[in-house]
């Protein structure tokens, strides 16, 4: 089983790059693949599953990101937040880019009425293991 410090840091990681990604402290699920139902667990999954590959992606390509969202991880929660939006504050481009690739998430907390941040699914997928 991992310490609860590492579980804490992906946390905290999970929710800087949600407040990023979505523009708010926590981003939701949303559009799913067309093979499953949008408000089910498999929609969710799918559809968790597809932003965080485009966000991982998008983030390989652009390293100044990923190091920041990286570093945060290993910050206090007000050092990260606050590293994070200095971050993006001063390359807007790429958080508009992030904002529409989370844009499913979004999509699918107003049509479902339900969220699960990055957090919850990292550990729901750290529960399994």
């Amino acid at each position: 089983m991992k310490s609860s410090g590492s579980v804490t840091r992906r946390g905290v990681l999970g929710t800087v790059i949600a407040f990023v990604i979505g523009g708010v402290s926590a981003a939701t699920i949303a559009l799913p693949t067309a093979s499953a139902a949008p408000c089910t667990a498999s929609g969710l999954a799918s559809t968790g599953s597809g932003v965080m590959a485009d966000a991982g992606a998008y983030l390989a390509a652009h390293p100044g990101a990923d190091d920041v969202l990286t570093k945060a991880g290993s910050q206090p929660t007000d050092e990260a937040k606050a590293s994070v939006q200095s971050y993006f504050m001063a390359h807007p481009g790429e958080f508009l880019d992030l904002k529409r690739i989370a844009q499913p998430l979004t999509d699918l907390r107003n049509q479902c009425g339900m969220g699960v941040s990055p957090g919850q699914l990292a550990a729901l997928v750290e529960s399994f293991q």
